[in-house]
């Protein structure tokens, strides 16, 4: 049982890539903890069943493409009046290693993973400037700082999305907005996919000696948008049970 809550009434929050995995814990969280939640994502039958599951608005949207982000963000000001949390996780994989990557697997990974981070975050800012109060958080990963063989434009995205946290935590601090990140390191579907053998070597490198459940990837969430890390910005918060010491 958890010993810090928050309390997130009367806030309206968006995260992206919500229909299931890490999104979907974070979701969870806030609508428990009494958000106005709205779980964006592209397959639009999943994201509408998890919703009502939750009690939460789902919304079907692509995050690579600038009219639906932009759609969303109006539909949730219009809804609710505000925007107080932006949950950046939407992600795609399409792994090879670098001489049999398309074109279309570089560009696909990097228009959602970086293109959806910015194009995100930069519809929301005009609402976090009127409100005078923001809090975006970003999900990045391990592999963004030290690469993974196959994975080099998942790795070139979730680098720039470091780079990315950085910069717009120094740009809109004079707003009353932090822009954070956690690279999480959580028992999800990609993971339950690994042949076990080597999700055992995997695992070997965990100095905690497991994968976390999503639901501890939502806890650090709840804790960067809370009004208690008020003066937290710029950072990218390794959850990972210090497989990046």
């Amino acid at each position: 049982m958890a010993n810090l809550t928050f309390d997130f009434t009367g806030r309206s929050v968006v995260v992206t890539g919500a229909a299931r995995g890490v999104g979907r814990a974070v979701a969870e969280r806030f609508t428990g903890a009494g958000a106005h939640v709205f779980l964006v994502d592209a397959d639009a039958d999943a994201v509408a069943a998890t919703a009502d599951e939750l009690g939460a608005t789902g919304i079907p949207a692509d995050v690579a493409d600038t009219a639906a982000v932009t759609a969303v963000v109006d539909r949730v000001v219009t809804d609710t009046g505000r925007l107080d949390v932006l949950v950046n996780n939407a992600g795609v994989l399409r792994d090879g290693v670098l001489w049999k990557l398309t074109d279309d697997d570089y560009e696909t990974v990097l228009a959602v993973h970086a293109g959806g981070t910015f194009r995100f975050t930069r519809a929301a800012v005009p609402q976090f400037r009127a409100q005078g109060s923001g809090r975006v958080i970003n999900v990045t990963s391990y592999t963004g700082l030290h690469g993974n063989v196959g994975q080099s434009n998942y790795a070139m995205a979730k680098a720039g999305i470091i780079g990315f946290t950085r910069t717009a935590a120094k740009e809109l601090a004079r707003f009353g907005v932090t822009v954070n990140a956690i690279s999480p390191n959580a028992r999800t579907r990609m993971v339950e996919s690994i042949p076990q053998g080597k999700l055992d070597e995997l695992t070997a490198q965990i100095p905690m000696g497991r994968f976390a459940e999503p639901a501890e990837m939502a806890d650090a969430v709840a804790f960067l948008a809370s009004d208690e890390a008020a003066y937290v910005t710029g950072v990218v918060l390794p959850v990972d049970g210090g497989l990046s010491i």
